[in-house]
C-alpha cells in the first residue's frame, strides 16, 4: 500500500468542539501516552547497564518500535507490556508517571525541559538522528508550539489518563482474585472483555501520520499474509471509519476499506470503497504530484483495471469486461505498457474457456518478459501449465515449465510466487494420480511457510498456497483410512482460517467431501444425500459428481453433456464409470463396455491415472461377468502395481477382492489340488482386501468379503474359520441395510 499522503494532517485540539486542520504541517502531536513512553525512554538512559541486563534490554528494544509507531494504549496496558520485558525499569515508570500526574504542572515543564539534556554532551545519551532520538525531537518541537492553555489542558489529560490507569490497575487486581476462586473458565471470558474495552479506548481517538501509516500497512500485510490476527471486519471498519471522520480524504483508508468489504464478500460496499480511494487521489492531487501531468489519467485507468478485477471475483463477467476496455483505451491513448500488460492478463481469466485463450496466455507472458515484469510473467506460465495440465501434457515438460517459473521466483525473491509454485505442482500430481508425489510436495510448502517470517512478526503460512496444501494433505490422509489425522489437519485449518476469513471456502468444501465419502463406505447414504446441498453452495461441479448415483440414466446422460460443456474432462471419466455401473445393475454388462473403453480412452489422453486405474478395475469386472476371469486376472495384474502404489486404501481393497474372485472362478475348472491352493490364495487376498475395507470403515464390502471367504472356507472343509465369518457376516448384515449381495452370486 502506498504511503500516507501529506495533503491533510489534524491537529487533536479542539476550539469549541470542531476539529480543525494543522495548517503548519505538524506530523506528530503530545499525548499523555506518549508522555508515558518518554518516561520510559528517560528511564531507560537514566539505568545503568549493570541494573538491565542483556536480554531484558534487548526485549525492551524490541518492544520500543510497536510502541513508537503503533496507536496510543491504556496506562494500565502500557504498564503490562514493560513488566514482562523488565520488571524493574516498570516499576520506576510507574513512580515517576504518578509523582508527575500527582504533583503540579511545573513539574510536566521540568520534564519536557530535562528531555533536552539526552543530546548533550560528547557522548549523548540518544542520537538526534536515531529513531529514538527523532521522536524525542518531534515531542519536544511539538510540546514547545503549544499554547499555555493546551498545555493545561495537556496536563488535565494526564492525570485523568493515569486516574484510568490506576482503576483499570485495580480492577485487574480484584478480577485476578475473582478469577483463582471461579476457576479458569471465569477468568478467560474477563480477559477477553477487558482485551475489547482497551481496544475501544485506545483508539478513540484521531491517530497522527506515522501512527495512520504504521496502523495501514500492519493491517494490509496482516490482511494478505496472516487474516487471523488481523482485526475483525468489524473491528477493522469501525477504526477505519474512525480515521475518515477525522480525514474524509485520507485515499489510503478507503483502500483498506475496500479490502476488508472483500473479506466478507460485500460487492456494495468493496465498490464504493475502491471508487472513493481513486477519487480521493484525483481530488488531492496525490497522483499528480508524483508522476506530472500523466497522474490524473493514471488514476482513472487503473481504477478501470481495478474494478474489472472486482466485478470478476464475484463472477459480474459482463461488467467486468466493459470496465476491462475502458482501462485498456485509456491505456492505449495514454501508451502506458504496463497497464497493458495487467489487462491482457485480465483478458486471459475473462475468456480462459474459449478454445483459443491459450495464444492470448503465451503473447501474455512473452509481453511481461519483456516489459521487465516477473510478476505477471510468472503468473502467466503458471496459469500456462495449469492450462495444459488439463490438456493432458505429461509431467514431466509440466515440472521443466514450473522449475523455470521458480527461477524467476528466486531471482527476484517472490517468496508469495514460491508457495503458489509449490501449491500447484501438489494439485499437478494429485490431478495425475501420483499421492506420494502431492503428499511430498504439499509437507514441503508447509515446511517452507514455516521458516519464512514477514514484516510485524507474521508468519507467511495462513495465505491461500498455505490453506490449499492443508486441504490435501487433509484429503491424502482421508484417502489412505487416517480419519484421525485428516480431522486434526481439518481442526488445524478452521483454526488457521476461521469461517469468515476469504479463504474459508477451501476447508469447507474439503470437510463436506470426506464426510460424504465416509457416509458413502458406510452406506449411510441419507447422511450422504443430506452433505449434497453443502458442497452444492460450495462447488457447483463436485455437487454434479457426488449426485452421480446410478438410478436414472437420463440424468447421468445429462449431467454427462454438462461435464462436457463445461470442459471439466476430470469429472468426465467419473460420469463415464457411472453409466458403466447403471448398466450392470440393469443386468447389461456388454453395454457397458463401449463406455468403459470410452472412459479407458479418456484417461490416457489426459494421463488420468487414478481414472485409468479404476476404469481397468471395471473393465476387469466386466470380463468376469461375462466369464473370461483369465483374462480378467491378467488385466489386473497389469493395473495392480499403481493402485497399490498411490492409489485411495479403497480402490486397493477393491482390487484385491477383484483379484480374489478373479481366482476362484479360474479355479473352477482345475484339479482339486491345484483349485485348493487357488483357494488359499484368495482367501489371504481376501484377508488383505478386509484390512483395507476396516481402514475407511466400509462395513457393506466387509459384509462381502466375509460372506465370501464363508463360502470358501465351506469348500476347503475348514468348519470352525467357516462359522466364524459367517457369524460376523450375520451381524454385520442385521446392521445394515439390505440391498442384496448381487455382485456375490453372480459368481
Amino acid at each position: 500500500m502506498a504511503s500516507v499522503h501529506e495533503s491533510l494532517y489534524f491537529n487533536p485540539m479542539m476550539t469549541n468542539g470542531v476539529v480543525h486542520a494543522n495548517v503548519f504541517g505538524i506530523k506528530d502531536w503530545v499525548t499523555p501516552y506518549k508522555i508515558a513512553v518518554l518516561v520510559l525512554l528517560n528511564e531507560m538512559g537514566r539505568t545503568g547497564e549493570g541494573a538491565v541486563s542483556l536480554m531484558e534490554r534487548r526485549r525492551l528494544n524490541q518492544l520500543l518500535l510497536p510502541l513508537l509507531q503503533g496507536p496510543d494504549i491504556t496506562l494500565s496496558k502500557l504498564y503490562k507490556l514493560i513488566e514482562e520485558s523488565c520488571p524493574q525499569l516498570a516499576n520506576s515508570v510507574q513512580i515517576r508517571i504518578k509523582l508527575m500526574a500527582e504533583g503540579e504542572l511545573k513539574d510536566m515543564e521540568q520534564f519536557f525541559d530535562d528531555l533536552s539534556d539526552s543530546f548533550s554532551g560528547t557522548e549523548p545519551e540518544v542520537h538526534k538522528t536515531s529513531v529514538v532520538g527523532l521522536f524525542l525531537r518531534h515531542m519536544i518541537l511539538a510540546y514547545s508550539k503549544l499554547s499555555f492553555s493546551q498545555v493545561f489542558k495537556l496536563y488535565t489529560a494526564l492525570q485523568q489518563y493515569f486516574q484510568n490507569g490506576e482503576k483499570k490497575t485495580v480492577e485487574d487486581a480484584d478480577m485476578e482474585l475473582a478469577s483463582r476462586e471461579e476457576g479458569e473458565r471465569k477468568m478467560e471470558k474477563e480477559e477477553l472483555d477487558v482485551s475489547i474495552r482497551e481496544e475501544e479506548v485506545s483508539c478513540s481517538g484521531p491517530l497522527s501520520q506515522k501512527q495512520a501509516e504504521f496502523f495501514l500497512s500492519q493491517q494490509a500485510s496482516l490482511l494478505k499474509n496472516d487474516e487471523t490476527k488481523a482485526l475483525t471486519p468489524a473491528s477493522l471498519q469501525k477504526e477505519l471509519n474512525n480515521l475518515l471522520k477525522f480525514n474524509p480524504d485520507f485515499a489510503e483508508a478507503h483502500y483498506l476499506s475496500y479490502l476488508n468489504n472483500l473479506r466478507v464478500q460485500d460487492v456494495f460496499s468493496s465498490t464504493h470503497s475502491l471508487l472513493h480511494y481513486f477519487d480521493r487521489l484525483i481530488l488531492t492531487g496525490a497522483e499528480s504530484k508524483s508522476n506530472g501531468e500523466e497522474g490524473y489519467g493514471r488514476s482513472l485507468r487503473y481504477a478501470a483495471l481495478n474494478l474489472a478485477a472486482l466485478h470478476c471475483r464475484f463472477g459480474h463477467y459482463q461488467q467486468a469486461e466493459l470496465a476491462l476496455q475502458e482501462a485498456i483505451r485509456i491505456a492505449q491513448e495514454s501508451n502506458d505498457h504496463v497497464c497493458l500488460q495487467h489487462c491482457l492478463s485480465w483478458l486471459y481469466v475473462l475468456g480462459q474457456k474459449r478454445s483459443d485463450s491459450y495464444v492470448l496466455l503465451e503473447h501474455s507472458v512473452k509481453k511481461a518478459v519483456h516489459f521487465g515484469l516477473p510478476y505477471l510473467a510468472s503468473l502467466g506460465i503458471q496459469s500456462l501449465v495449469q492450462q495444459r495440465a488439463f490438456a493432458g501434457k505429461t509431467a514431466n515438460k509440466l515440472m521443466d515449465a514450473l522449475k523455470d517459473s521458480d527461477l524467476l521466483h528466486w531471482k527476484h525473491s517472490l517468496s508469495e510466487l514460491i508457495d503458489i509454485s509449490i501449491a500447484q505442482k501438489t494439485a499437478i500430481w494429485r490431478l495425475y494420480g501420483r499421492s506420494t508425489m502431492a503428499l511430498q510436495q504439499a509437507q514441503m510448502l508447509l515446511s517452507m511457510n514455516s521458516l519464512e517470517s514477514v514484516n510485524a512478526g507474521v508468519q507467511q503460512n495462513n495465505t491461500e498456497s498455505f490453506a490449499v496444501a492443508l486441504c490435501h494433505l487433509a484429503e491424502l490422509h482421508a484417502e489412505q483410512g487416517c480419519f484421525a489425522a485428516a480431522s486434526e489437519v481439518l481442526k488445524h485449518l478452521k483454526e488457521r482460517f476461521p469461517p469468515n476469513s476469504q479463504h474459508a471456502q477451501l476447508w469447507m468444501l474439503c470437510d463436506q467431501k470426506i464426510q460424504f465419502d465416509r457416509a458413502m463406505n458406510d452406506g449411510k447414504y441419507h447422511l450422504a444425500d443430506s452433505l449434497v446441498t453443502g458442497i452444492t453452495a460450495l462447488n457447483s461441479i463436485e455437487e454434479i459428481l457426488k449426485t452421480l448415483q446410478p438410478q436414472n440414466e437420463v440424468i447421468l446422460k445429462w449431467c454427462f453433456g454438462l461435464v462436457f460443456l463445461t470442459r471439466a474432462f476430470l469429472f468426465a471419466g467419473s460420469v463415464l464409470l457411472s453409466v458403466a455401473e447403471l448398466y450392470w445393475r440393469s443386468s447389461s454388462p456388454t453395454i457397458a463396455l463401449p463406455v468403459l473403453l470410452q472412459a479407458l480412452a479418456l484417461s490416457k489422453e489426459y494421463r488420468l491415472q487414478h481414472l485409468a486405474s479404476e476404469t481397468v478395475l471395471n473393465l476387469a469386472f466386466a470380463q468376469l461377468i461375462l466369464g473370461i476371469p483369465e483374462q480378467a486376472l491378467s488385466l489386473l495384474h497389469m493395473a495392480i502395481e499403481p493402485i497399490l502404489a498411490d492409489g485411495a486404501v479403497l480402490d486397493k481393497g477393491r482390487a484385491m477382492f477383484l483379484v480374489a474372485k478373479c481366482q476362484v472362478a479360474s479355479a473352477a475348472s482345475c484339479e482339486p489340488l491345484k483349485k485348493a491352493e487357488a483357494l488359499e490364495a484368495a482367501i489371504e487376498n481376501l484377508n488383505e482386501a478386509k484390512n483395507y475395507f476396516a481402514k475407511v470403515d466400509c462395513k457393506e464390502q466387509i459384509r462381502d468379503v466375509v460372506y465370501f471367504q464363508a463360502r470358501l472356507y465351506h469348500t476347503l472343509g475348514k468348519t470352525q474359520e467357516r462359522n466364524r465369518c459367517a457369524m460376523l457376516f450375520r451381524q454385520l448384515h442385521q446392521d445394515l441395510p439390505f440391498h442384496g449381495v448381487p455382485l456375490i452370486n453372480l459368481l
